[in-house]
Parts: C-alpha cells; sequence; structure tokens
C-alpha cells in the first residue's frame, strides 16, 4: 500500500468527524524536503484556522502508527480554487463548471480546451464548448484537467 493511502486510511475518520471532507493525499519532495499534504474542504470553504486545527489533530493519530520512515512536513490545506481534477469525486464536484482541459495531443486540431462539464463516466467525460459544441475526451488522453478561471 502507497504512503498516500495509509495516511488517508488513518486520518479520514478523524477529519470526517471534524466536518470537513478528505479529498487527496499527496507525499512528494518539495524543495529539498518530502511534504505529506492532505487537502480538505467543506461546502463554505476552508480557513487557515480551520487547516491548523486538522494538523493539530490528524499530527499525533500519523506519529502513533510512524508510517513515513524519513522526514517530512506535515501540511494541511484548502483544495484551492485552480486544483486540477484527479478522482471521480472531483469531477462530480464540478459538474457544470467550466473547465480548461489541456491535452498532450491534439483533438481536432487543438491541444487546449475549455467548456461546460456537463458528463463523466470515469473513463472520460464531455464539456460544452461555445465554437466546438460537445466534446469528450479520456481522462488518461488529458495532461491537466482544472476548473477555468476567467478575470
Amino acid at each position: 500500500m502507497k504512503t498516500t493511502e495509509i495516511c488517508e486510511n488513518l486520518c479520514r475518520a478523524t477529519i470526517e468527524s471534524m466536518g470537513f471532507e478528505l479529498c487527496d493525499v499527496e507525499y512528494q519532495k518539495e524543495y529539498g524536503d518530502w511534504v505529506l499534504t492532505f487537502y480538505i474542504d467543506k461546502p463554505e470553504g476552508v480557513t487557515i484556522d480551520e487547516c491548523e486545527t486538522v494538523s493539530r489533530a490528524i499530527e499525533p493519530i500519523i506519529d502513533e502508527a510512524d508510517p513515513i520512515e524519513q522526514e517530512y512536513v506535515l501540511s494541511v490545506s484548502s483544495l484551492g480554487i485552480d486544483r486540477p481534477l484527479k478522482k471521480t469525486r472531483d469531477y462530480e464536484r464540478a459538474m457544470g463548471q467550466e473547465l480548461e482541459i489541456k491535452l498532450y495531443a491534439p483533438q481536432n486540431g487543438k491541444k487546449l480546451w475549455i467548456g461546460t462539464l456537463s458528463a463523466f463516466d470515469g473513463d472520460g467525460f464531455t464539456v460544452e464548448t461555445e465554437s466546438d459544441g460537445a466534446q469528450t475526451f479520456l481522462k488518461k488522453d488529458c495532461a491537466l484537467v482544472r476548473p477555468y478561471i476567467r478575470f
């Protein structure tokens, strides 16, 4: 089992009992340090104080289980407005929203698409675009899928 899965399993119940959704766990090297990041959310959004509260609640759980051999930094964060869609729940949450899709290879001559998410089936999704109508993409063909932010 991967480090992220172990940590997710250890902390999910505690995080959910505090009224948050555990959306993702990442474990990666950032600027020379290993960082274990828990991404949380709730309908009205997450404050920095709430991230600190969750961090204080899960730190002893992870310390007791000791699933990580090397030193690391524990981080708890909100999803962020432009966080990439990765999991089924991300697509469900984004239904009806505008997305930016970057493809590995062109589809209909374009590698960048913007459209409103109208369907998702696990392997792929459909967006409604202004100029090209409905376009369906396989997740495996996408380098990046994230909310499109209009300024």
